[in-house]
C-alpha cells in the first residue's frame, strides 16, 4: 500500500492529492507531475480553481522577507485551471485514476510536464545557528482560488490556498563506466629525471556512503622524498541566478603517511568514504532536497543532456591526490613542494525499486 499525500485549504473548499513527491529526471525525460484537487463548487463564491507547479531559488530565508522584498525567484512556472473544467480531453495516468476512486466525483485532475534542463532539489546547509528554510532549489504544488490565474492586482488569501513541496531527483544510470585517470610528470629545479604521478578510480559512478578507491602510482626518480599523500573529495556547487559562480569544499580528506625515498616508486590503493554526517558543521554545503525532517545526503551529481543551459544549483565532484614534496640536499625543507592531480567523480544514490512504474492502491496519508 502507498500513502496518499494530502492538503487542504484553510476554508475546506478545495484539497490537493498526490500519489508521491518524489519525481525523477531521467535526462532525456521527467516523470510527469500528476495529482487531483477535490473542489466543493458550493464555496467557489464564482472564483475559479487553479494549480500551479513552480520551481523557485530561494537565496534568503522567509524571515528576511520584510518591506516586501521577497528572497525567492522563479525559475519556472506553469498555472492551469481545473475548475470548471475547460473542456479540454485529458486522458488520466493510472496514479490519478486512483486516486479519483478515492476522491469520488468532485475530483479535478491535472497534470505538469517539466522541461529537462531544471535544476533537482538541492538545499544548502545552514550553520547550526541558522533559523528558516535553508537556501536552495524547490518545487512546489499549490492548488488556489482566483478570479484569474495570475492577475497581479489580486491577492489571494492563505485561506484559498493549499501547497505541498515536491523533489525532482536524479538516480545512478544502470550502466557503470570505468573510471578515469589522470597522471602528471613534474621536473624540479637541479633535478635532472621527474616525479611522475598517476591516480585512477575503478569505476566512474559510486553511491552515496560507499568506499571510494584511488589507485596511486608514485616513480620517484628524483632527489626529493614524498613525505606525505592527502587524498580528498572536494564538491563544487555551481550556482546559476543573475550570474554563475562556484564553490568549492572539501567534504572528504584523509591524509596517508606514506613516504617515498628519492629513486623509489609505490603503487597502493587509499579508501576515502565522503558522508554528510562528517560535514554537518559546515555551512553551504549542497545535499539534496528533503522533505520535512526526514534523513538525507551530500547532492547527487546533476546529469545533464549536452550543453543544456540551467539555472538553479549544479553539483559535480572531483577526487584531488596531492603529494607532498619535500627537498633534499642542503635546502632541505625550504625547497618543499606539493604534486598533484584530480580525477572527476560522480556520487549519486542507486534507483530504489519502489520508483518504477506501478499502480497503486492508495490509503489517505
Amino acid at each position: 500500500m502507498s500513502k496518499v499525500f494530502k492538503k487542504t485549504s484553510g476554508n475546506g473548499h478545495i484539497a490537493l492529492y498526490l500519489g508521491k513527491r518524489d519525481f525523477v529526471d531521467h535526462v532525456d525525460s521527467v516523470e510527469v507531475v500528476d495529482g487531483v484537487v477535490k473542489v466543493d463548487p458550493a464555496g467557489l463564491e464564482g472564483k475559479k480553481v487553479y494549480v500551479y507547479l513552480a520551481c523557485a531559488f530561494r537565496y534568503g530565508s522567509e524571515e528576511l522577507d520584510v518591506i516586501g522584498l521577497s528572497f525567492r525567484r522563479d525559475i519556472w512556472i506553469k498555472r492551469i485551471q481545473v475548475y470548471p473544467p475547460t473542456g479540454e480531453s485529458v486522458t488520466k495516468t493510472p496514479m490519478q485514476e486512483s486516486l479519483m476512486k478515492k476522491v469520488g466525483e468532485q475530483g479535478c485532475p491535472f497534470s505538469f510536464q517539466m522541461p529537462t534542463n531544471l535544476p533537482c532539489s538541492v538545499a544548502l546547509q545552514p550553520a547550526p545557528s541558522d533559523s528558516g528554510k535553508a537556501c536552495g532549489v524547490d518545487f512546489e504544488v499549490k492548488a488556489y482560488l482566483a478570479n484569474a490565474p495570475n492577475n497581479s492586482d489580486e491577492e489571494v488569501e492563505k485561506k484559498d490556498t493549499c501547497r505541498l513541496m515536491i523533489r525532482k531527483i536524479q538516480f545512478a544510470p544502470a550502466n557503470n563506466k570505468p573510471g578515469p585517470k589522470a597522471e602528471i610528470s613534474k621536473q624540479f629545479m637541479m633535478t635532472d629525471k621527474p616525479l611522475h604521478l598517476e591516480a585512477s578510480l575503478e569505476k566512474e559512478l559510486y553511491y552515496h556512503g560507499d568506499p571510494i578507491a584511488v589507485k596511486v602510482k608514485i616513480n620517484n626518480e628524483t632527489a626529493k622524498v614524498v613525505k606525505n599523500i592527502k587524498v580528498s573529495v572536494e564538491q563544487l556547487t555551481s550556482v546559476v541566478l543573475y550570474s554563475s559562480d562556484t564553490y568549492t569544499k572539501a567534504v572528504c580528506t584523509e591524509e596517508f603517511n606514506e613516504t617515498v625515498n628519492a629513486n623509489s616508486t609505490l603503487e597502493k590503493t587509499f579508501q576515502i568514504t565522503p558522508l554528510l554526517a562528517s560535514n554537518a558543521e559546515k555551512r553551504g554545503i549542497s545535499v539534496d532536497g528533503r522533505l520535512k525532517e526526514e534523513g538525507t545526503n551530500l547532492a547527487s551529481t546533476t546529469l545533464s543532456e549536452g550543453e543544456k543551459e540551467m539555472q538553479g544549483i549544479m553539483v559535480s565532484y572531483k577526487v584531488k591526490v596531492n603529494l607532498i614534496v619535500s627537498g633534499g640536499g642542503l635546502l632541505g625543507g625550504l625547497t618543499a613542494s606539493d604534486v598533484s592531480v584530480e580525477l572527476p567523480l560522480c556520487l549519486m544514490s542507486p534507483k530504489p525499486a519502489e520508483v518504477t512504474d506501478i499502480t497503486i492502491e492508495s490509503v489517505e496519508g
